[in-house]
C-alpha cells in the first residue's frame, strides 16, 4: 500500500468520521458532562469499536450481513433498542452533572467502565458500520499484497483519526460546560438525545442494498 493510497483513505475517513454520528455526540456530551479526561474511556470505546468492525470485515462478517436478512436484521435491531434508549435518556436528564450518564458511573464504581461500554456497543451494534467496511475498505487494499497487514493498517489509521475527532468534539463539549448555563446544556442534552432518535429511526428505516 503506497502513500498515495494511504493518505486518500485517511481524507475519505476522516471526512465520514467528522460528519456527526452515535459515538461523535456521546464524546461530545461525555465532555461537557465530566471533561475531556473522563470522556478518554469512551473514545477508546469507540476506537476498540472500530478495531472490531474492520477485523470482522477482514473475517468476512460484513459480507454475511450482506447475505443474510436474518442476522441482518438481529444486529440492526438491537442497535437500533440502544441508540433509542441512549436518545430517551438524554431527552429525560436535567442538563446537568447530576445526569443520566453520571448516574451509570455511580452504579459502576465510576472507572469509566460504563462510559467505555455505551460507546463500543453503539458502533458495534450498527449492521452499516459492516457494510460500509465491507464497501470502503477493499477498495484500499492491494490483492497482490497480504491482505491481513493491510486491513491492519487501515484499522490504525481509521481508529487514530476517529479518537482524535472525537477528543475535539469531547474539548468542544468541556468548553461548552464552561461558558454555558444550565438551561443551555439542557438544551445540548435535548439536541444530542433528539439525534441519536433520529439516527436510531434511519437505522430502522435502513434495508441491505441487495434489497
Amino acid at each position: 500500500m503506497n502513500t498515495i493510497t494511504l493518505s486518500a483513505f485517511a481524507l475519505v475517513a476522516f471526512i465520514g468520521i467528522v460528519t456527526p454520528g452515535p459515538t461523535v455526540l456521546l464524546a461530545l456530551t461525555n465532555g461537557s458532562r465530566h471533561g475531556v479526561r473522563r470522556a478518554l474511556p469512551g473514545m477508546c470505546g469507540a476506537v476498540v469499536s472500530d478495531f472490531a468492525l474492520i477485523g470482522a470485515v477482514a473475517l468476512g462478517l460484513g459480507t454475511l450481513l450482506a447475505a443474510s436478512e436474518f442476522w441482518f436484521s438481529v444486529v440492526k435491531w438491537v442497535g437500533v433498542a440502544y441508540l433509542a434508549v441512549l436518545g430517551v435518556q438524554m431527552l429525560r436528564s436535567n442538563g446537568s452533572l447530576g445526569s443520566v450518564l453520571e448516574q451509570d458511573d455511580a452504579r459502576q464504581a465510576i472507572t469509566g467502565r460504563g462510559i467505555f461500554t455505551k460507546s463500543f456497543l453503539v458502533a458495534v451494534t450498527n449492521p452499516k458500520g459492516y457494510l460500509f467496511f465491507s464497501a470502503f475498505l477493499p477498495q484500499f487494499i492491494d490483492p497482490s499484497a497480504p491482505q491481513l497487514q493491510q486491513f491492519a493498517l487501515l484499522a490504525v489509521v481509521f481508529g487514530t483519526i476517529d479518537f482524535l475527532v472525537m477528543f475535539a468534539y469531547a474539548v468542544l463539549g468541556s468548553q461548552a460546560f464552561r461558558v454555558l448555563k444550565k438551561s443551555a446544556m439542557l438544551w445540548l442534552d435535548r439536541i444530542c438525545g433528539g439525534t441519536l432518535l433520529a439516527l436510531a429511526g434511519s437505522l430502522a428505516l435502513y434495508r441491505r442494498a441487495a434489497n
